[in-house]
């Protein structure tokens, strides 16, 4: 009997196999957003079906267009919202604005006040000074929450304002919180905290779908304040922790009528998440500040009509003139802002792309040297910051449009994470960030050593991690 199930079962593979594989390939070309994706994974599904066919399952868009229908749903909601949104026209309707606003589907607004803030210690405290401050409600979202000192500190100032009475609500990701302790989110629930459960919620987030991740670090406050940014919630974010040493990041606050645009991307992921909708009980008409800049802020997802992750960048560096400067942890762009930024070098701009020395991803660190030599035979300097790890992202135009927020220069960010940029139109806020990261590359080295001239190791590495670009 045994022989017969043994020859059962190898027929059934035998079936099986080929038609799930081929099954997986039209999924792949009707899902395309890329021909280099398309080209990887069909490859890699006919090589090695064994391997690949999980992977797919694990990492491939086979269930994203369930989830769009769902988003455009959201979507609707917080167009919808939007309308309710104190509109301020900005100080200058030009031109070459009206992309941004095109990608953002929101207006660039005037009178905003934006607050750089550097690193951990400055940026926590100014959340936790705001939470403090709350009156009607506090709105959270991360990618990485750690309960640790960092993230106890959160936690505390989010159930004091609980027992105000103020409506404290709460979003983290799935995959970057991966290992978060249930005690903590108990601990939130139990002092009237409203938290999304990530395993429960409709989003892409369950184990069959990690390659699909909310990678937005989102805190509102009654309205009327707004933050985004690189940092996390995690004592590795206030270079407290041993392994990964001093860390170089920015975040930004934002008060003015922009806050309400951060507002509606929240709006948007927690009616997706919850299917309810927050927008009648929130504040949509903060004031404006006075003689503040002109800003919108864009958000960028993997159910986007338009990638408009990548647009983003591009439509940014092609506006350039004299400068771009770029801070980023990791470099694998796509085919299109690869070479928009040799364009703007090509042009006699000064194109500067900062990365860290330090890694803490092993695949994309490794893939970005396979990029560096043809940026630089176009005159794209890379600088390697040595200060500890950097984290920020962050995007210098001239002096005309400076971009902060969570999208780093990667494929992930463009098309598999969801992510938030602040886009402002300001000389001051420009000069501002010019300062700061003239202070980056004052402690970063210029790399000029060819890939062929580096250790065999790393030659090989960034070989191999480039043919994984797609999904890095």
């Amino acid at each position: 009997m045994l022989p017969d199930l043994r020859i059962l079962w190898s027929v059934a593979i035998a079936i099986l196999l080929p038609l799930g594989v081929a099954v997986a390939i039209w999924r792949v070309l009707a899902n395309a957003r890329t021909p280099q994706g398309s080209v990887a994974w069909v490859t890699f599904l006919l090589a090695a079906p064994w391997f690949a066919l999980p992977a797919y399952l694990f990492f491939g868009h086979h269930k994203l267009h369930g989830y769009k229908k769902r988003r455009r749903i959201s979507h609707q909601v917080m167009k919808k919202f939007g309308g309710y949104a104190r509109k301020v026209e900005p100080r200058e309707a030009l031109p070459e604005h009206a992309a941004f606003a095109r990608l953002a589907e929101m207006p660039v607004t005037g009178c905003n006040s934006l607050r750089l803030l550097v690193d951990g210690d400055e940026t926590f405290g100014a959340i936790h000074a705001a939470i403090d401050r709350a009156q009607s409600y506090v709105l959270v979202q991360y990618y990485t929450i750690v309960a640790d000192s960092t993230g106890d500190a959160l936690a505390d100032r989010l159930i004091a304002a609980a027992a105000r009475d103020v409506d404290v609500r709460l979003i983290y990701d799935g995959v970057g919180s991966y290992g978060l302790d249930h005690r903590y989110i108990d601990r939130l629930r139990k002092a009237g905290v409203v938290v999304v459960d990530p395993r429960g919620a409709r989003g892409p987030t369950s184990r069959f779908q990690l390659n699909f991740r909310n990678h937005r670090k989102t805190v509102i406050v009654d309205g009327v304040e707004g933050f985004t940014g690189g940092l996390n919630m995690s004592d590795t974010y206030r270079g407290l922790n041993a392994k990964s040493g001093p860390w170089r990041d920015t975040h930004l606050h934002l008060q003015g009528p922009a806050v309400a645009q951060l507002q509606l991307s929240y709006v948007e992921d927690w009616h997706w998440a919850t299917d309810e909708a927050l927008g009648t009980r929130l504040n949509w008409m903060p004031d404006p500040e006075e003689g503040g800049a002109d800003a919108v802020v864009v958000p960028m997802g993997p159910v986007d009509e338009l990638d408009t992750g990548s647009l983003y960048y591009v439509t940014a560096i092609a506006q350039a003139r004299r400068r771009v400067w770029i801070a980023t942890p990791y470099l694998v762009p796509d085919g299109e802002v690869l070479a928009a930024l040799k364009s703007a070098a090509l042009r006699g701009c000064d194109v500067r792309i900062l990365l860290p020395e330090g890694r803490d991803h092993w695949s994309t660190w490794l893939a970005a040297f396979s990029y560096f030599d043809e940026l630089r035979l176009a005159g794209v300097a890379i600088w390697r910051f040595q200060a500890g790890f950097m984290h920020q992202k962050v995007i210098l135009v001239d002096n005309a449009l400076a971009g902060v927020g969570t999208a780093n220069l990667d494929n992930r960010s463009f098309r598999l994470n969801f992510e938030t940029m602040v886009t402002v139109f300001d000389d001051g806020f420009c000069q501002r960030v010019a300062a700061m990261l003239d202070k980056d590359f004052a402690s970063a080295t210029n790399l000029v050593t060819s890939l062929d001239d580096q250790p065999l190791w790393l030659r090989v590495g960034a070989r191999a991690a480039r043919l994984l670009a797609p999904v890095l």
